[in-house]
């Protein structure tokens, strides 16, 4: 482990927000959720229709996943992340209610970003293509709401030491701005 990297534990608080920089390197193990673009839709109705939803999502860190079939002997199949910006025109509103941190890959919208500066959230970057990889550090999966969606089920997972990278902070770090910026000024 790099001495850098931060090890940290899911749920998160604002505590563990307010302590993490973009660029930072951190060892993700706890209770995670996932979901995508169908799940974050159901939520969204749910919430805009003054429904409660069938799991709390304060604190939570939701991996933006559509995992693979579990081979035998293991609890999930490949788990690498899905496209963020697909879940942007839901995500501000799940922040709002309490979401502390998002793990997919690529850019989000300023709606988003501000979204987590305001409500102190934060953005983690996992490396795509990695899906087999990143399966290894899930020790258990569960379907809690939507089995119905399939691979988009939302799944709770017990995760160990997973690697990540803060891409966007809520102080207006992001490294999808600041790393292209830096490799032209080289």
């Amino acid at each position: 482990m790099n001495p850098e990297t931060k090890k940290i534990v899911a749920p998160l608080n604002d505590s563990v927000v307010k302590n993490l920089k973009a660029g930072d390197t951190v060892l993700l193990s706890g209770i995670i959720i996932t979901g995508r673009d169908a799940a974050h839709k159901k939520m969204v109705d749910l919430i805009n229709s003054g429904q409660d939803l069938p799991f709390s999502i304060k604190g939570e860190v939701i991996y933006y996943v559509g995992p693979t079939p579990a081979p035998p002997g293991r609890p999930i199949g490949a788990a690498g992340p899905t496209t963020s910006y697909r879940m942007d025109q839901y995500a501000p509103l799940l922040i709002e209610r309490g979401l502390k941190g998002m793990i997919g890959k690529g850019r989000r919208s300023e709606e988003v970003k501000e979204a987590m500066r305001k409500w102190s959230a934060v953005y983690f970057a996992a490396i795509g293509g990695t899906g087999a990889l990143m399966s290894r550090c899930i020790k258990e999966a569960e379907v809690i709401a939507w089995d119905e969606l399939g691979p988009e089920a939302v799944r709770r997972l017990v995760v160990e030491d997973m690697p990540l990278i803060v891409a966007t902070d809520i102080y207006g770090g992001d490294l999808y701005v600041t790393g292209p910026e830096q490799f032209k000024a080289n």
